[in-house]
């Protein structure tokens, strides 16, 4: 006997998504509160911050193929009990080394949801236009990536708490979406046979479209882990979630503008903004201008999550013909790999030479990297498949 679904089965998914992305930065306007309370400076911060890219890379690239050998509804199911129980580790301990714990989770958790959900909501919707269930992963992720972060910052302007509310706020989400996926029907049947490693690769001209959204990566990741630290001395580390959300959650206004253009240019334009926008942010900082912050905030992801994202996975799907899997786990391994070295160097830096110092340095490697990338973009062969995003976009949209 089939159970009735609590929701509509793609609103079911699409919250389930938003739940399990949101724990992912839940946390962030806490950060330096941790380091504080442990003695630490903040590099060993943002090694705790890059444990969630330890958790997401050897999932993408291991068992990409899980949700066909055992089910869409088991793999989501999985990353949720991850996201559960990464959320009542940091209620339960409060710490920095406990923190690092909780992002590996996060990370296991967040990658599996991502391998199996845009698969799943196409079965669910059953559309066969790729468009709109690819739209609809997109912008429940892209959500719940910033929301955790305003939740935590709305109660820690109440009251300021290493165990804010919005922890409890978030288990509860995290039971209701596990009871909503539970309820919901499987898709897929069950292949064992299909389980199996895809490794990355690079075919000729991805590796442009991989270091540009390796630049921009890193500046969301440069936001997130150490935009805490550098507000705390104008006493604005409270609102630093309001940040995260901008910088995570709105380049999804910028989505529809970047599938009207060529993937090519998508890219070109969002690496002329990356440089520009960081020139805000850091002039927000070092200022304590809030709003240059958040105008800043929204600009990066205009970039991040809106033309050098689609762009650049546009087009490498375009070019990876038959080996579109290990193509987009080669894209996204270079994104990680933004999302978290540089920050883990940067972070180190302003132990070393100051938060100024910092800035300028990360700065600076930036306009280099643009500077080095934005050539190459134009060795990429200028034809591109009818229809941005192509089709096979619809099953690689990970946010």
């Amino acid at each position: 006997m089939t159970m009735k679904p609590l929701l509509q089965p793609v609103a079911a998914l699409s919250f389930a998504l938003c739940t399990l992305t949101s724990a992912v930065n839940l946390e962030a306007p806490l950060y330096a509160a941790y380091a504080h309370e442990g003695g630490f400076g903040v590099a060993v911060t943002t090694l705790a911050f890059a444990a969630y890219v330890i958790g997401v890379i050897p999932v993408l690239v291991l068992f990409g193929g899980l949700s066909d050998a055992i089910g869409r509804r088991r793999v989501i199911l999985a990353g949720l009990a991850c996201s559960l129980l990464a959320t009542l580790l940091m209620w339960w301990h409060p710490q920095l080394g406990y923190l690092a714990a909780a992002r590996w989770l996060l990370g296991i958790g967040t990658a599996l949801g991502a391998s199996a959900a845009p698969a799943y909501m196409a079965e669910l919707a059953q559309d066969s236009a790729a468009g709109r269930p690819a739209t609809w992963v997109a912008a429940s992720t892209a959500l719940g990536f910033g929301l955790g972060a305003a939740l935590t910052s709305l109660f820690l302007l109440h009251d300021f708490s290493l165990r804010p509310g919005s922890l409890g706020v978030q288990a509860v989400m995290s039971c209701l979406a596990l009871l909503a996926v539970f309820k919901l029907p499987e898709t897929a049947q069950p292949r064992p046979d299909l389980w199996r490693a895809r490794w990355p690769s690079f075919p000729p001209g991805a590796p442009a479209c991989g270091l540009a959204i390796l630049l921009s990566w890193a500046t969301v990741g440069w936001v997130i882990a150490l935009l805490p630290f550098a507000l705390q001395t104008h006493g604005l580390q409270r609102l630093s979630g309001f940040v995260v959300f901008a910088v995570c959650s709105c380049g999804v206004l910028f989505q529809p503008w970047a599938r009207r253009m060529a993937p090519e240019a998508a890219i070109q334009r969002g690496l002329l903004v990356l440089p520009v926008a960081y020139a805000v942010l850091a002039y927000g900082v070092a200022q304590g201008a809030l709003w240059a912050v958040v105008l800043g905030a929204v600009a990066a992801s205009s970039v991040c999550y809106g033309f050098v994202y689609l762009g650049g996975l546009s087009r490498v799907v375009a070019l990876a013909g038959e080996h579109t899997a290990r193509a987009s786990a080669g894209f996204f391994l270079l994104a990680y790999v933004g999302f978290s070295v540089p920050v883990v160097l940067t972070g180190l830096l302003m132990d070393l030479l100051g938060r100024s110092q910092a800035l300028l340095a990360f700065g600076l490697l930036l306009i280099f990297g643009v500077a080095c990338v934005y050539p190459l973009l134009r060795s990429v062969s200028a034809s591109t498949q009818p229809g941005y995003p192509p089709a096979g976009l619809a099953k690689r949209q990970t946010g």
